[in-house]
């Protein structure tokens, strides 16, 4: 019988039983991922394409990837996005710099009917005139609207600033781009990113397995022959870059500075600090700069990762008034972590609540094949997640310290702002 007055024993998080999917070759270097146990009948289907922004010239990556659905020579892409509508599916287009993703959700019982339809409209799209000038005209009209935000701003100049020396991450779109497009070059690019880039498939739900064969059969000539290159040891220029935007009331703010991605061995730890740093709401940047000062409704930190690389980045906007004083308190956050020890109850505050992360981040299939891609991507797998919850538990104060001497140092970030001086 239980005893009501009596609280249930604390066990300390240890380990998280994963689900592995199931693996299949497409070729050798491209593979299909598959998780299957799903409690109820949807599913998820994703096409990964070798073909990110650095890919191509500056504009033609985002271009083919806007009018992948744009039509064929039999279809319109209204009575191709009506087809799916009527299927009851739901896609959606991703694009970064290293790759462009297609994602497809539908119930179970409708998805070959849908893949079709996807797969049909990517492979015989046709690039047709007035669909590239309606493509434009909308681009170019947002590029004029957006470039009127200082978050737009910074973050366009801030790209540039942290990969100085690269050409292809470096690029931003201009509006003089969007003035010439050859269809040619188009259908180049679509041809050999898209017909001849897919790099991997995810499956997530409850589908036959003799479909996974006939999905294999249906995409497998899409793949990319050999192996996808890209780049790495970036350089940023340090130092301060203000864009002047006349009339803005806000400041943006973006800083930071090349870093690394999962295969390095301060990554789990260093994650830690940046947490304790800016990346959750009791933040030592949200506690003084939010709650403290009143200086912005947000911000907040991070590491972005690459194939071969990763970064460290913070970014706010504030009032005109007060981005010299945000400045200065955030190399006072950085300065503080890097002479004082944190303390122990802020420290035991930072590792709960990233337990806490981990084990949300786990709930479900599709949240725990996010898991399995992200660390698959840098040659691990589900066991790098119990080594996080060992890092988590084992770190110390002085572990934190000299993280914050070793990488937080002020005169090594690319700092952009972005607004009026005040």
């Amino acid at each position: 019988m239980s005893l009501r007055n009596t609280a249930p024993a604390i066990h300390p998080l240890q380990k998280i039983q994963f689900v592995e999917p199931h693996i299949f070759d497409i070729t050798p270097t491209v593979k299909l991922y598959w998780m299957q146990p799903v409690p109820d009948e949807t599913t998820r289907i994703e096409f990964h394409f070798d073909a990110g922004t650095i890919r191509g010239n500056r504009k033609i990556a985002g271009f083919v990837n806007s009018l992948l659905l744009s039509g064929t020579a039999d279809k319109t892409s209204t009575q191709i996005n009506q087809e799916l509508d009527g299927l009851g599916a739901y896609l959606d287009q991703e694009i970064a710099q290293e790759l462009a993703i297609v994602s497809l959700y539908c119930l179970k019982e409708n998805v070959e009917k849908a893949v079709a339809i996807l797969v049909n409209a990517i492979q015989e799209v046709a690039f047709h005139e007035h669909e590239i000038s309606d493509m434009l005209r909308e681009k170019k009209q947002q590029f004029l609207v957006s470039s009127e935000k200082v978050s737009v701003l910074v973050r366009r100049a801030f790209q540039k600033q942290l990969f100085s020396n690269s050409e292809n991450y470096n690029r931003q779109l201009e509006l003089s781009d969007l003035e010439d497009v050859s269809v040619l070059d188009l259908k180049r690019f679509h041809k050999e990113f898209y017909l001849q880039g897919l790099r991997k498939v995810i499956v997530v739900g409850d589908v036959e397995p003799a479909y996974i064969d006939r999905l294999i059969d249906t995409v497998g000539a899409w793949s990319k022959p050999g192996i996808c290159e890209f780049e790495k040891d970036f350089i940023n220029i340090p130092g301060r870059l203000h864009i002047e935007k006349k009339d803005a009331v806000q400041t943006a703010i973006r800083m930071g500075i090349p870093l690394f991605n999962k295969t390095h061995e301060d990554f789990l730890d260093f994650q830690i600090l940046q947490t304790i740093f800016g990346d959750y709401f009791g933040s030592r940047l949200m506690s003084n700069i939010r709650e403290d000062k009143g200086y912005t409704y947000g911000i907040g930190c991070g590491v972005a990762e690459s194939n071969n690389a990763g970064y460290f980045i913070i970014a706010t906007e504030v009032g005109k008034d007060v981005a010299e004083a945000t400045l200065t308190e955030i190399k006072n956050e950085m300065d503080l972590l890097k002479v004082e020890l944190v303390p122990q109850e802020e420290l035991d505050l930072v590792k709960n609540y990233l337990l806490g992360q981990i084990l949300k981040s786990a709930d479900g299939p599709n949240a725990m094949m996010d898991l399995y891609m992200a660390a698959h991507l840098h040659g691990k797998d589900f066991e790098y997640y119990n080594e996080a919850i060992q890092h988590i538990q084992n770190i110390s104060q002085e572990r934190i310290l000299a993280l914050a001497n070793k990488y937080l140092n002020w005169e090594s970030f690319t700092i952009v702002t972005a607004g009026t001086k005040d």
